[in-house]
């Protein structure tokens, strides 16, 4: 018989996705985390929403959740070390970790990354408990388009970028996949 749980790890290493630094900054303090699940949930409605997961052992899920605002950035291709930071990889804790690199504040007033490929500013609409995982559903509150860029993935228990995707690609209109 086959362990499902290490199948089910090794196959959603196979499954590529963007790396994002999830922050927040208010009463509860300013924190940040390293995120591979990250998600749209909807675009209609009052507001867009998305969803991100974070383990419920990551120092900066309870200052999110909290502080009940946060921002999710997209990181481009040259940024790993601030992936890596985040991460608790480099050796930095707390506040320190923001050293890395240069932020703005968003309207809701979290950190966003200056130069992400994105940024979402985001209000806590919702959370659940879902395994070892806090899932949070935020509002979308304003958008922090950049420069054009590829994103930095990650897919096989690594960093990459996607070759194909440059920053004028587009589909063929259309098109479906």
């Amino acid at each position: 018989m086959t362990d499902i749980r290490s199948d089910f790890l090794q196959g959603m290493s196979l499954a590529a996705s963007t790396v994002n630094i999830v922050t927040t900054d208010g009463p509860h303090g300013k924190a940040g985390v390293t995120v591979s699940a990250m998600t749209s949930v909807s675009a209609d409605g009052a507001r867009p929403v998305l969803l991100v997961c974070i383990n419920q052992a990551c120092s900066g899920a309870g200052p999110i959740i909290a502080n009940g605002v946060f921002a999710v950035n997209v990181l481009r291709e040259n940024q790993a070390a601030i992936s890596d930071t985040f991460a608790g990889r480099l050796g930095e804790r707390g506040e320190g970790r923001f050293d890395c690199a240069h932020w703005t504040r968003s309207e809701t007033g979290v950190p966003m990354l200056a130069d992400a490929l994105v940024a979402f500013d985001c209000r806590l609409l919702d959370q659940q408990m879902i395994g070892t995982h806090h899932v949070l559903f935020g509002s979308v509150e304003a958008v922090q388009l950049s420069t054009p860029g590829k994103p930095l993935i990650y897919a096989n228990r690594s960093y990459a970028v996607p070759a194909e995707l440059g920053p004028d690609s587009v589909l063929a209109a259309g098109s479906r996949h």
